[in-house]
């Protein structure tokens, strides 16, 4: 599902040539994820979370090695080939990013909306899954009316209805309270236990006790263990 060899990642600077960058966010990294794991990404802020979860959100490419995603090579994956990758990942944000003026029911919708997939097929979609995440009684609801924890529930319908391969979650419950973590928990262990490969990143160590898996440790940039 995932494959990392010696991957570095840098970033651009002003006033540098097109070929040229900054220093190193990510360096030498090495892993794999297989089909239907489940990793936590761990490290301190600043430890490079946030960069490698760019990468395998095809946000960036490695300035060096080799990034295999889901059997395509990232280096030399041409840009057209891209969208349709990105279509097989879902993302959960730890700010939700849910869209103010739609209901829950239409954030949820949306990715299959904006893929061309027919409204029937699209209500018994977002119907099926806010019943999964607890929310059916909430459809006409806006974000600003709901809960933190409730937001979060819809995001996570709005990342999988799409049915991902690879669901990567940036820590999706760094604006939860512990029941409301806990629930979220829950879901994304229920969607690795029938398939998903599922990464997420957090700082929350009592949820990593809990819900015991491999882990991936980030320390300046350097995989440390993993």
């Amino acid at each position: 599902m995932i494959i990392c060899e010696r991957v570095s990642l840098s970033y651009g600077e002003p006033g540098r040539t097109e070929r040229s960058h900054g220093p190193a966010v990510l360096r030498d990294i090495s892993f794999a994820v297989p089909e239907g794991g489940f990793r936590w990404l761990l490290g301190h802020s600043g430890a490079g979370k946030t960069s490698l979860l760019r990468l395998l959100t095809l946000a960036v490419r490695p300035t060096r090695g080799h990034l295999r995603l889901l059997g395509t090579d990232i280096a030399t994956a041409s840009r057209k080939d891209l969208p349709a990758l990105r279509r097989r990942i879902g993302v959960v944000f730890q700010e939700f990013r849910l869209l103010g003026h739609l209901s829950c029911y239409d954030n949820v919708a949306l990715p299959l909306r904006l893929a061309g997939r027919p409204e029937g097929q699209i209500r018994a979609d977002a119907l099926e899954l806010l019943r999964w995440v607890g929310l059916e009684d909430r459809l006409r609801q806006h974000p600003a009316e709901l809960s933190g924890g409730e937001q979060q529930r819809v995001a996570i319908a709005r990342a999988v209805i799409t049915r991902p391969s690879l669901l990567l979650a940036d820590e999706p419950t760094g604006n939860l309270d512990e029941g409301q973590a806990e629930r979220l928990m829950q879901l994304l262990r229920e969607l690795n236990r029938v398939g998903t490969t599922v990464v997420v990143a957090t700082h929350n160590d009592s949820l990593v006790q809990r819900y015991r898996a491999e882990a991936l440790v980030l320390d300046q940039g350097r995989l440390v263990a993993g």
